[in-house]
């Protein structure tokens, strides 16, 4: 069966939407797949610990939908494991809102947290080896009191040239989780962001160690879990531009201006094969194939090289009667002719191959040459 050309036009859009809707699938499941989200119930998802906070007394507070505004009424904010950089201007709001009071909770260990931590003089940095287990800091853990050690692998520290912070958590006699002042806030800084995640809070000392960090906070208030810096944001369609390219309605509306040009390109296809126009075919001469040829070689600059087919052209014309081959050197080459035919001018064939011989000629000389040849091979 032979299907036309606007069936094989609905095929292929039927398989554009497919493939479309197949990756838009896939993107939903890596959504679903981000670590330390405060929704998922996977062991590396922090949904445990959020759940425990509404127990606690601290109440979820919105997540930021439109823009990235703390708001003076939330008291901590947990920024685990952030893959989106955090901007300037968002950097100031936090600022602000640490200068207000607010206890900033960073953990994690990948570039983005690194730059989180940059933005106060500290950095994350290698410890000198993998360690199994970190070590409270005490007195200064007592809410309650951590006395035993928390079982978890880590190989990253906190580096500074600051003097400022106290350390909470250490590992080699370096840092893994810090605390200091900002403003009228709080900081705390970790490279251990699996102490927040449903498998790991199963351990008392885990949970003690989360207990003693909402203790730095003070009085109990709202606390916002930063979904934001995981990739879940949402720009203001302010403008006839941005909303077509963030709303549901202007993707519709750009599918279907799409599908519209389409079929108006489709409507100036042709009906069939296109007919030539009648036109007089005129047949170029032999002479002109060799005419153009030469010029080629002409300016190419291919003199030695036409000189070196006059020269073997020659030695093949004149041998040819009696089975000369014409690869002889040139001296075994007349002598062993001159044998053969004793009117041969020996001194004179000779000559004229050398000079056929030669690197470097010139035009003129090549037109003589090539005339002297021509005269050798019609006599």
């Amino acid at each position: 069966m032979k299907f036309s050309r606007d069936t094989w036009l609905g095929v292929g859009i039927l398989l554009a939407l497919v493939i479309i809707t197949s990756i838009a699938a896939a993107q939903r499941a890596d959504e679903r797949r981000i670590p330390y989200l405060s929704t998922s119930s996977r062991p590396d998802g922090t949904l445990a610990f959020k759940l425990w906070l509404d127990e606690l007394g601290y109440a979820s507070a919105e997540a930021f939908s439109l823009s990235f505004n703390p708001e003076p009424d939330i008291k901590i904010i947990f920024m685990i494991q952030p893959f989106v950089s955090v901007t300037g201007n968002e950097w100031k709001l936090l600022d602000q809102w640490l200068e207000q009071g607010g206890t900033l909770v960073i953990a994690g260990r990948n570039g983005v947290t690194d730059a989180a931590m940059e933005h106060f003089d500290f950095n994350i940095e290698y410890l000198p080896q993998q360690t199994e287990e970190i070590l409270p800091a005490l007195p200064l853990l007592k809410s309650p009191i951590l006395d035993s050690k928390v079982a978890l692998r880590t190989d990253l520290g906190i580096g500074t040239t600051r003097t400022d912070f106290t350390p909470l958590m250490t590992a080699k006699g370096r840092p893994v989780m810090l605390t200091f002042e900002q403003g009228k806030g709080r900081v705390i800084l970790a490279t251990t962001p699996e102490t927040f995640t449903n498998r790991e809070l199963k351990n008392r000392a885990t949970a003690e160690l989360m207990l003693n960090l909402l203790a730095f906070a003070g009085e109990k208030g709202a606390v916002l879990f930063d979904e934001w810096h995981h990739g879940f944001q949402s720009a203001s369609a302010v403008g006839p531009e941005q909303w077509l390219r963030s709303t549901p309605g202007g993707h519709a509306i750009l599918f279907a201006v799409f599908v519209v040009f389409i079929a108006l390109i489709l409507q100036g296809r042709s009906f069939g094969r296109p007919v030539p126009l009648k036109h007089e075919i005129k047949r170029r001469g032999p002479m002109e194939h060799v005419t153009a040829v030469a010029n080629l070689n002409r300016k190419a600059g291919h003199r030695s090289e036409v000189a070196r087919q006059y020269h073997n052209r020659l030695k093949r014309r004149l041998g040819h009667r009696y089975r000369l081959d014409p690869s002889m050197q040139d001296e075994e080459y007349v002598t062993a002719l001159a044998g053969y035919n004793p009117a041969v001018d020996k001194e004179e064939l000779l000559r004229l191959l050398k000079r056929l011989s030669q690197t470097d000629i010139g035009e003129a000389e090549l037109l003589k040459l090539s005339a002297e040849a021509a005269k050798w091979m019609t006599e």
